[in-house]
Order: C-alpha cells, then structure tokens, then sequence
C-alpha cells in the first residue's frame, strides 16, 4: 500500500508549461490505481470470509436451535415420564388397597364363618349333653326301677 488518506490530501504536484507535471501526476495515479486495486482484492477476500463466517454462525445458531428445541422435548418428556410414573404409582397403591381391602374383607367373613360354625358346634354340643343327660337319667331310672323291682322280690322272698 503505497498511500493512506492523509498522503492523498497532502499531495502537491509541481506545475509544468500546460498545468501539472504529467509523470508525477501519472506515477501518483498507478500507485492509486495499485493501493485501489489492492484494497478491492482485499476486500473481496474480506467479504468471502465474512459470508463463511456468516455461514458458520447460520450453521452454529441451527446447531443451537436444535439442541435447544432437543432439550425442550427432551424436558417435556421426563415431565411426562415422571407425570405417567406418579399416576402408575397411584394406580398401584389403589390396586394395592382394594388388594387389602378385599383380603380384609375375605378375611372378615371367613371369621364369621367360623364364628357361625362354632356357634352351631355350641348348639349341637348342648343339645347332644342334654340328649346324653337325659338318656342317663333314664338309665339311671331304671336302674333305680331294677333296684327296687329286685330289692322287692328279695323281700318277698324272705
């Protein structure tokens, strides 16, 4: 690069017969013309790494959505998991106390049952003693009867 800003502004060119001296104003513009040109190609490369970069920030900033938007579908589905595994708990412990609530009530008529059936034996038991009290009464009558039948015909026989 051969000018900067300030040396353009400061430039005097020395006057020949018909204006400026032709060399000097020709040498001045080629080394424009080179810095320009320079500067263009400069540019251009400038701009070619600035549209890469613009891609690589696209392709980074897709990259992030999507790991964005992964991470939202990713937060909605533990939230779900963790929704469906509370109501499968819940599930479990109603079936659970229904589970113990018919074991229970099972269990309460199995007790009745025997409390039935204990309570029948008791009956049986009472009226089979009674029935076996009063057959020994009986036997006993009528051994007191023979007793006495036997004691009489002794008596009688004396």
């Amino acid at each position: 690069m051969n000018f900067v800003p300030n040396d353009l502004q400061n430039i005097a060119f020395k006057k020949a017969v018909m204006g400026y001296n032709i060399l000097q104003v020709e040498d001045v513009l080629m080394k424009v013309v080179e810095d320009l040109s320079e500067m263009i190609k400069e540019n251009n490369k400038l701009k070619e790494k600035l549209e890469e970069t613009q891609d690589k920030v696209k392709y980074y900033k897709t990259i992030e959505n999507n790991l964005h938007n992964s991470l939202i579908i990713a937060q909605q589905t533990s939230e779900e998991i963790i929704a469906n595994a509370r109501d499968n708990a819940e599930n479990i412990v109603k079936e659970a106390e229904l589970r113990a609530q018919q074991i229970i009530d099972e269990a309460h008529k199995e007790v009745l049952g025997v409390k039935f059936e204990y309570e029948r034996i008791k009956r049986d038991l009472t009226a089979y003693k009674a029935k076996i009290e009063s057959t020994i009464k009986s036997q006993l009558k009528l051994l007191d009867d023979l007793d006495d039948d036997g004691m009489r015909a002794e008596v009688k026989a004396v």
